[in-house]
């Protein structure tokens, strides 16, 4: 099974739209469109899902910071989720199997974090703790860019393997015990989608907090 794109619909020179662009806008789409029937059919569903992103964070962040945060991260838990669970249907292609999702959700929240820190506690609060013991800001600012490096690096390579591990698992045992055999292997391979889903935005509540915890408190 192979990871890479497949090119899709050809614009103009080497211009190519991938399979990846165009199952991520049809899970947009699809996406929308749940939430737009739950909204209208079973708004207490969709009250469950908003409390239990609601509660999670706030394990972390705390209520009100949680609230405040949660149309970010709330989106982000929901994107990654039906990334990891989409290629299950026919014609679908895991948009989380291209490593430039995961790079680019990564990248996200490398600039939320920031974002969120400098709206805290202001652009100079932010950079004094950034630096912080500032006798010692020759050598924290190299150490804290290197970390942010590596915190962006993992978090997309987390995200990307753990779901190209899962496919491939299941891609290899469908080739030899076809049809039946594979379901329970496609069931675990989404409950692993799910809960890499929950690990990402777990990690980023918690990296958000680092950032803004000196306003929260």
């Amino acid at each position: 099974m192979g990871i890479e794109p497949q090119n899709m619909i050809h614009l103009f020179g080497d211009v190519w739209i991938t399979s990846t662009v165009t199952s991520t806008w049809v899970m947009m789409l699809m996406i929308v469109g749940l939430i737009l029937v739950l909204r209208r059919l079973l708004p207490t569903a969709l009250e469950m899902v908003v409390e239990f992103l609601l509660d999670t964070t706030a394990d972390v962040l705390g209520r009100s910071a949680a609230e405040r945060y949660l149309p970010f991260l709330g989106t982000l838990a929901l994107f990654i989720a039906f990334s990891n669970v989409i290629g299950v249907i026919p014609g679908m292609v895991t948009p989380t199997r291209d490593l430039s999702t995961p790079l680019a959700l990564a990248l996200l929240v490398f600039f939320a974090i920031h974002y969120y820190g400098v709206r805290a506690k202001g652009v100079v609060g932010y950079l004094k703790d950034y630096a912080s013991p500032l006798y010692l800001a020759i050598l924290i600012i190299p150490l804290n860019i290197i970390g942010e490096i590596s915190r962006t690096l993992s978090l997309s390579l987390r995200l990307f393997g753990n779901v190209v591990s899962g496919e491939i698992v299941v891609a290899v045992v469908f080739t030899i015990i076809q049809w039946i055999a594979p379901l329970p292997l496609v069931g675990l391979s989404m409950f692993t989608g799910l809960l890499q889903a929950f690990i990402f935005t777990i990690l980023t509540t918690v990296y958000i907090s680092n950032a803004v915890t000196a306003a929260e408190v």
